[in-house]
């Protein structure tokens, strides 16, 4: 297993959409493995493949306390979603830091393969609900900010971009330090 480079909005690579995974085998269950480990490493409760720069319609969420239940999602489909939503804070590891409202269904019945491409449904409500829409919107190429006002959206946007050009001048500083 390793730890995979989670994609940091506003990476134009996050806007990407997943294709449909079409074989199953080793390839999807070390990418499931990896993804798994890269999520609770973060620490998140659900990680799609996009954010990890792998454009596969792949999802994993795992909402439990003890980290024990992961849930596998493949080509998932929002089969239905009822007409009362709900406000939560939602965060994301690709903006890390960042919570703010986003409404959605609150109770949504989805359709998808598990890693060995076996179909199933799972109905769900309130934080299991809200992380299989969060992780499908990331699958097209949607990410949570795309939700609030574009003030919010660039005051976000801006504070990214800082907190990267402050990581790669450090990332520089340590090179350099390493090269004398």
């Amino acid at each position: 297993m390793a730890i995979l480079n989670i994609l940091r909005y506003p990476d134009a690579r996050l806007h990407k959409v997943a294709k449909p995974v079409t074989e199953f085998g080793e390839r999807i269950k070390k990418l499931v493995a990896d993804m798994a480990e890269t999520m609770y490493d973060a620490p998140g409760v659900g990680l799609a493949a996009s954010q990890v720069d792998v454009h596969e319609q792949l999802l994993i969420v795992d909402i439990s306390e003890t980290k024990d239940e992961l849930r596998v999602f493949i080509n998932p489909q929002i089969v239905w979603a009822s007409a009362e939503k709900q406000v939560y804070d939602e965060g994301c590891l690709s903006v890390p830091g960042i919570y703010d409202g986003v409404e959605r269904p609150a109770q949504i019945k989805v359709s998808a393969l598990d890693a060995d491409g076996k179909p199933f449904e799972l109905s769900a409500d309130g934080l299991m609900a809200v992380c299989i829409q969060h992780e499908m919107d990331h699958l097209m190429g949607k990410v949570f900010v795309e939700y609030l006002s574009p003030l919010k959206r660039n005051r976000i946007k801006a504070k990214m971009l800082k907190e990267e050009r402050g990581m790669e001048r450090e990332a520089a500083l340590r090179a350099a330090g390493r090269r004398h």
